[in-house]
């Protein structure tokens, strides 16, 4: 009787193994792939091959605020818009000087050239809507937008410029060429030179007036005597000559 019993139990176990080989297995759910990551922009990079803006870089570094700008461009979600003014921009600049401000000063200035958050050309019309807007300088460093024509014009105060040419424009990072140093109140003060008002135009000096014709009574040097000059010669001279003419039929 134990053959039996252990022959199905052989059996058992046989049919197990081959029902967990048929059996279907569970299907499992696709893991949706992670979002790719925002493009890694190096500011340093960026900022030496387009421009120049080699005299920008050079505060920017000097200052520290290019760590800062790095660290808001790939580590947060705003991202950050940069303003970014030429070479010949500095060079043009003779007052108010940079020279004369501390290190702190220096620093709030540069960060005046940001704004905390992506904002593409397309943006800067809302930004009109939203002024004045907080730069990340913070506190009382803001800047004025106004859209002319579709054209973003900014005004800190000191200055009034307008974005000339996208240097950069991909989320997170936009970099924004401008024609002029943004220089603020903040720093500067409230008492803000005039603008110089343009040169007059030079005065042009009314034409002098031609010579009037000379009266036709009035005869030149060189002129020659009107018709009833010359009749009165002739009547003289033919009188003289039958005057002539007569004494000599008398003789």
């Amino acid at each position: 009787m134990e053959l039996p019993v252990v022959f199905m139990a052989v059996l058992v176990l046989c049919s197990s193994a081959a029902y967990a080989q048929t059996a279907p297995s569970p299907s499992l759910t696709p893991t949706p792939a992670p979002a790719p990551a925002p493009e890694f922009v190096n500011l340093t990079d960026l900022f030496s091959v387009a421009g120049p803006f080699h005299t920008f870089l050079g505060y920017l570094e000097s200052t520290k605020v290019i760590e800062t700008f790095q660290d808001q461009a790939n580590k947060t979600e705003e991202g950050i818009t940069i303003f970014v003014p030429k070479d010949s921009a500095f060079t043009s600049l003779k007052k108010p000087s940079l020279s004369n401000l501390t290190a702190a000063q220096l620093k709030s200035l540069f960060l005046f050239h940001a704004l905390p958050h992506y904002y593409s050309l397309a943006d800067f019309r809302n930004l009109s809507n939203m002024s004045p807007v907080a730069t990340m300088a913070g506190g009382q460093y803001s800047l004025n937008f106004t859209d002319v024509s579709g054209s973003a014009h900014l005004t800190s105060g000191w200055s009034v410029t307008k974005v000339s040419s996208s240097v950069h424009s991909t989320d997170p990072v936009a970099v924004y060429q401008v024609d002029k140093v943004l220089l603020p109140e903040a720093i500067f003060g409230t008492d803000i030179p005039p603008t110089a008002a343009p040169a007059p135009a030079p005065e042009i000096a009314p034409a002098a007036d031609a010579p009037k014709a000379a009266d036709s009574d009035d005869l030149s040097p060189g002129s020659s005597p009107d018709k009833s000059s010359s009749y009165r010669i002739m009547s003289w001279g033919q009188l003289v000559l039958a005057i002539s003419g007569g004494l000599v039929l008398f003789l």
